[in-house]
């Protein structure tokens, strides 16, 4: 599946200010980036440099004034999205070292606050993949997705207690149970074709039988169509833009993911 993915930014900026953008996708085992257009304006320095999550990030200081970044990317995205029933838990001496950190509690996944929880709800799952589609399957059941709900992030704990949310806090709490049992997991930021109202999408991943795999409790099922722009621990990681300075919000936001061929 070919999908055009664009993502449309402006600022009304007052002083000059530091930006860390998080916007451009990169080519691996579920999607490679065809083509790709990143265009400021006005247009002004950029450094680019992969963040410890292995994320391309680009920093710049937008000038006083009316500030555009817009991206656009062609990108050829699996037909499906493997699933895995009976994949294996991994014991943890067996981890690679770089999934070690998605074991522990994060700002916005407090882990250590949900093991008898997620033990009664994948009670009698075996261990690993199985595991995580009874948490999801609950998550779809017990937390209402609701988009616009929330505006800023907020933590497992909380969504567990407002049994609703945005795309992101599912996330946050699908997160938390799987850490909570000793399952690596990591939110994802980026695009998903079939998602109404369109926006930029979060959902997370969890390491099982030896690789990551995606899961979205927003969806009543898995289906093709997420290209991942960002990785990490929670939103805290994963924002597709961090200025520094008075808090500026975009003026204008679009977002779109058009089908292009099969």
């Amino acid at each position: 599946m070919w999908l055009r993915t664009s993502c449309d930014l402006t600022f009304d900026i007052t002083a000059p200010t530091p930006f860390v953008l998080m916007l451009r996708p990169r080519s691996g085992a579920q999607q490679w980036i065809a083509r790709e257009e990143y265009r400021l304006e006005p247009s002004v320095p950029v450094f680019e440099f992969t963040d410890g999550y292995g994320n391309l990030c680009q920093r710049l200081i937008a000038p006083t004034g009316a500030f555009g970044v817009f991206t656009s990317a062609d990108v050829m995205t699996s037909d499906y999205v493997d699933q895995a029933f009976g994949a294996p838990f991994v014991e943890i001496q067996n981890l690679p070292d770089a999934v070690l950190s998605y074991l522990l509690p994060s700002r916005y996944c407090e882990s250590d606050r949900f093991h008898q929880m997620a033990t009664e709800i994948t009670s009698g799952q075996k261990p690993g993949y199985d595991q995580v589609a009874a948490l999801v399957t609950w998550l779809r059941s017990a937390i209402r997705f609701r988009p616009g709900s929330s505006d800023t992030p907020v933590s497992a704990a909380e969504v567990n207690s407002r049994q609703v949310g945005v795309c992101r806090d599912l996330a946050h709490l699908g997160i938390a149970l799987c850490r909570s049992l000793s399952i690596p997991a990591r939110m994802v930021v980026g695009y998903f074709y079939r998602l109404d109202p369109m926006d930029l999408h979060a959902w997370f991943e969890a390491y099982v039988g030896g690789r990551w795999y995606t899961f979205d409790a927003t969806q009543p099922e898995l289906q093709c169509g997420y290209v991942a722009v960002g990785y990490g621990r929670d939103a805290a990681d994963v924002a597709v833009y961090n200025q520094f300075g008075p808090a500026i919000y975009p003026t204008v936001q679009s977002v779109d993911v058009e089908y292009i061929r099969g």
